[in-house]
């Protein structure tokens, strides 16, 4: 079995900080891209940030100039630097992985427990 957990959110003045990790654990063969979503009340879970196992990386242009997606290889996680938060950017994220495992090295997606952030104004 795989698993994802994530740590870091919690409640930030608008202006803030956070930094999220996502760690992955289990039956790893090799992980593809990972990379952050977030779902805020009342709407659809949209992707935030992500990263190939390259290195390249995508984000939202909501969060692009202040957001940074990274990885670290050896310990399968992957990180989200959050700089000038507002609280338009107060939502549960979710971290995602693309991981090919188990005994047959099968490809599938894998999501994270959800974190909350909050950011007051």
């Amino acid at each position: 079995q795989v698993q994802l957990v994530e740590s870091g959110g919690g409640l930030v003045q608008a202006g803030g900080s956070l930094r999220l990790s996502c760690a992955a654990s289990g039956s790893i063969f090799s992980i593809n891209a990972m990379g952050w979503y977030r779902q805020a009340p009342g709407k659809q879970r949209e992707l935030v940030a992500v990263i190939s196992s390259g290195a390249r990386t995508n984000y939202a242009d909501s969060v692009k100039g202040r957001f940074t997606v990274s990885r670290d290889n050896a310990k399968n996680t992957v990180y989200l630097q959050m700089n000038s938060l507002n609280p338009e950017d107060t939502a549960v994220y979710y971290c995602n992985a693309v991981i090919v495992g188990g005994s047959i090295h099968s490809t599938r997606s894998y999501w994270g427990q959800g974190t909350q952030v909050t950011v007051s104004s």
